[in-house]
């Protein structure tokens, strides 16, 4: 896949909370270890952090509780103001923009959505999702229009007038999915949606998020904890642990060549089968081509049932539907045993 232009990038990300945090910085050259941060009484929930999001990508960031990923997050959009570094969004430093500025890009070109719904319970659907597009000054008629739109897009077309405690969980984060939407952002923070979820419903959420990206195809920066949520998600994962990136790459990267024990760790149980994708293991196409095929971005997992009707091999193909090399069924099967 062709790398695609940055969208948001940061650069040096630091986040200490704690008195005097930004003297403490400055007196340690900009690169205090961890000992030293914790030693001078501070709590470090950013550490020199640099990341790179390319236009249209899913990027996760996960990491256990505590590993600073909200944070970060919430200095990419300076909901919190980070204590040194530099955000550019478009090649605008975020961290020069005037509170002003930020409104108005927080109000026209991103998108948030967190754990907690956070729906006005006296307002309905309907007026829920056209909220943000009042507070821009909106009219009314646009506005609902728009609205109805988002409604339809998340499938909550004939709830329009219901009010949140009449949906269930799922409902609501799609009423604050399509919220988020409305203002049709160009960048679209996630921050755990769907951790509050009974297991099936968040499978399905997961399920009607893969389906609008592939509609919106939307710059997206998501948080999570769940391994599994971000390998079915994610083009790109980066790994926090104590403020730090770890490790970023694609999740085939991070599975199959993890850069430190933890990581490694973090990734132990994870089927490779569901992360490798087709891709990876094909061999270029001996003879003719089968009749069967399946995509070269398909997981190994994905493409194992393709072979339950007998077929020894498959063809690879690429976006264009033209054939990249050929999937052996041998293959297949050391890789679901863990080959």
């Amino acid at each position: 896949m062709a790398p695609t232009e940055a969208k948001l990038v940061c650069r040096n990300i630091w986040k200490l909370f704690g008195h005097g945090a930004q003297e403490f910085l400055t007196q340690h050259g900009g690169n205090p270890t961890l000992e030293d941060i914790q030693s001078a009484g501070l709590v470090a929930a950013a550490r020199n952090v640099d990341l790179s999001v390319g236009e249209g990508e899913i990027f996760v960031i996960m990491g256990l509780s505590g590993s600073g990923k909200s944070t970060l997050v919430r200095c990419l959009s300076r909901l919190i103001e980070p204590t040194a570094g530099e955000i550019l969004f478009h090649g605008e430093n975020l961290l020069a923009a005037s509170d002003s500025r930020m409104i108005e890009i927080r109000r026209h070109k991103m998108g948030m959505v967190f754990q907690h719904f956070a729906l006005l319970p006296h307002m309905t659907v309907l007026s829920n999702v056209a909220f943000p597009l009042e507070v821009q000054g909106m009219g009314r008629a646009e506005r609902e229009e728009r609205a109805r739109r988002m409604i339809a897009l998340v499938g909550l077309t004939g709830r329009e007038e219901a009010y949140p405690r009449q949906l269930s969980g799922g409902q609501q984060q799609r009423v604050g999915i399509a919220r988020s939407l409305a203002v049709e952002p160009e960048l679209w923070f996630l921050d755990e949606p769907f951790s509050a979820l009974d297991p099936l419903i968040r499978r399905e959420m997961q399920d009607e998020f893969i389906r609008l990206q592939s509609v919106l195809k939307k710059t997206i920066v998501f948080i999570t904890h769940d391994f599994d949520e971000a390998i079915r998600l994610a083009d790109k994962i980066a790994i926090m642990k104590d403020g730090e990136v770890v490790q970023a790459g694609t999740p085939e990267e991070i599975v199959l060549h993890p850069a430190t024990d933890y990581v490694q760790e973090f990734t132990r149980a994870v089927p490779r089968a569901k992360v490798v994708r087709v891709r990876s293991v094909m061999k270029p196409l001996e003879g003719d081509a089968p009749q069967a095929s399946v995509s070269a971005h398909a997981t190994v997992a994905e493409a194992a049932p393709l072979f339950l009707a007998g077929a020894e091999r498959l063809r690879v193909t690429g976006t264009d539907d033209e054939t990249v090399g050929m999937l052996d069924r041998s293959d297949v099967v050391t890789m679901m045993l863990g080959g």
